[in-house]
């Protein structure tokens, strides 16, 4: 039986985020608090816990959307990697140059924040191809690697969780689902104009885009870059540039509709595997009593879907329509085709295994109480709207930084703020959106954060730069969010 939430359900996280800030090991910090939390929930027994530990990892492997997510992550890998050996990055880059949309740094970051915009599917591929697409404009206009980091991290997470048709809508409307809500879509179409955060933080990354703004760590990294030097002394990736990026291969000239196609059906693959998943689930409900024939239609169908499993279906889609145009191309044999894709799929191996113990860590987190032990005392605290909303956004904040991932936060504070809410006759998109708001702002400080690493490996940077480069414009953005949820609080 877990214990009771107390202060040591706090301990995995805090051990995680303080060895990854100060041995820059990422796989050991996230490791290591595992196999804390396990060993708290043994009593204390150290080799206990780590059997349990094997098997709490083992465990998130066998919940199906936990798969599908790192499959996905693999064939993401694979489609990058085809793409940029078959010259469509390369093309897409030229065909930008000779018509001079991107001809110096502003356009390189303009375009990364474009296309962390644009593809806002899931957070992970968004900042997988924006990193794909920028980092060579980047490192060619003397532009640092951790700027590149932060733009297509802070136009991930903070565009997914603004839009109801991708995975991030379908999962927050799981959650208000499980808490008896009403209309889950109209709450959170309501919600969004409320969410400080993530427009602070969009608007200030495109700010940033403009105008090159760079404060503190971020200054010293985009003087070193401009010095042509990628990489600070002693930093370096924790992703294999190789054989995610290889070099073009292959006889046909660089094309960009090599890589724009996919892409562009990876994006439309989304909502369609959405309303596929949803009819089904919507059809399964019916025949179990639980839904009435038709109480369900249209944009609803849509939302029921798995996000996990119309992410999965996009990128296979993708990867699929990149062979048939390259085959006929004769740009690359099947022979070369597959182990371009291996090869891609093998440079994702740390960010899957990254992932891996994220979601291990925030599992035993969870188990721990860790974020109803915090969540719940502020939630009681009894004090107004205009402190309770930004004490629930700051909250957010804090587990979502102690348990790096925001996901999972919107789990722990969705069931307390918006029942709180409904409580105290207050309006509930408010509280809503300071629950997503707080999780998202976590997310961007946390460095154990699944976003902020993947976001690391996409850019190729090292990823304690990164999050120390990132974490000023956080920062600000997050106390526009607490003057914002404030004010809002003061007129409800």
């Amino acid at each position: 039986m877990p214990p009771d939430p107390s202060w040591t359900s706090l301990l995995p996280p805090l051990l995680a985020i303080g060895l990854a800030i100060g041995t820059r090991q990422v796989y050991l910090s996230l490791g290591a608090g595992v196999w804390l939390g396990f060993t708290i929930l043994a009593d204390g027994d150290p080799f206990a816990g780590l059997g349990a530990a094997i098997d709490g990892l083992v465990g998130v492997l066998g919940d199906a959307g936990n798969a599908r997510v790192l499959l996905f992550t693999l064939v993401i890998g694979a489609l990058i990697a085809t793409v940029e050996a078959s010259g469509g990055v390369a093309g897409f880059v030229d065909w930008l140059e000779r018509r001079r949309l991107v001809t110096g740094p502003r356009g390189a970051r303009v375009l990364a924040f474009l296309v962390g915009v644009v593809i806002f599917i899931e957070s992970n591929i968004t900042v997988l191809v924006a990193g794909a697409v920028s980092r060579p404009l980047f490192d060619r206009h003397r532009r640092s690697r951790e700027m590149l980091a932060y733009l297509i991290d802070s136009t991930s997470a903070a565009v997914c969780v603004l839009i109801p048709l991708n995975a991030w809508g379908a999962y927050v409307l799981s959650l208000l689902a499980e808490q008896g809500v009403e209309d889950p879509v109209r709450l959170f179409a309501l919600s969004v104009p409320y969410n400080v955060y993530a427009f602070a933080a969009v608007a200030l990354a495109a700010f940033v885009a403009v105008t090159g703004w760079a404060v503190g760590p971020m200054r010293r990294a985009e003087e070193r870059a401009a010095g042509g030097e990628v990489s600070a002394p002693g930093a370096a990736p924790d992703v294999d540039e190789e054989a995610l990026v290889p070099a073009p291969i292959g006889a046909v000239p660089p094309r960009p509709v090599n890589m724009v196609v996919p892409l562009v059906v990876l994006v439309l693959t989304m909502p369609l595997g959405l309303f596929v998943t949803g009819r089904a689930a919507v059809a399964a409900a019916v025949a179990e009593g639980r839904l009435m024939p038709g109480e369900v239609s249209g944009f609803g169908v849509m939302l029921e879907g798995s996000g996990s499993t119309s992410v999965l279906w996009a990128v296979l889609a993708g990867l699929a329509v990149a062979w048939v145009l390259l085959l006929p191309q004769r740009a690359l044999t099947v022979e070369q085709l597959t182990s371009v894709g291996l090869k891609g799929a093998g440079g994702m191996v740390g960010i899957a295994l990254v992932l891996l113990l994220a979601l291990g860590l925030g599992g035993v987190t969870r188990e721990l109480g860790a974020g109803v032990y915090v969540a719940a005392g502020v939630a009681q605290a009894g004090v107004g709207p205009a402190l309770l909303l930004p004490l629930v956004f700051l909250t957010g904040g804090f587990v979502a930084f102690s348990t790096g991932t925001s996901w999972g936060t919107f789990a722990i504070m969705i069931p307390i703020a918006v029942p709180a809410a409904a409580a105290l006759g207050l309006p509930l998109a408010p509280f809503l959106a300071a629950s997503l708001a707080g999780g998202i702002f976590g997310d961007h400080a946390s460095p154990i954060s699944d976003t902020t690493i993947v976001s690391s490996l996409a850019a190729a940077t090292d990823h304690i730069a990164h999050v120390r480069t990132q974490l000023p414009y956080a920062l600000l953005a997050g106390t526009v969010a607490v003057a914002g949820f404030a004010t809002i609080g003061a007129f409800m």
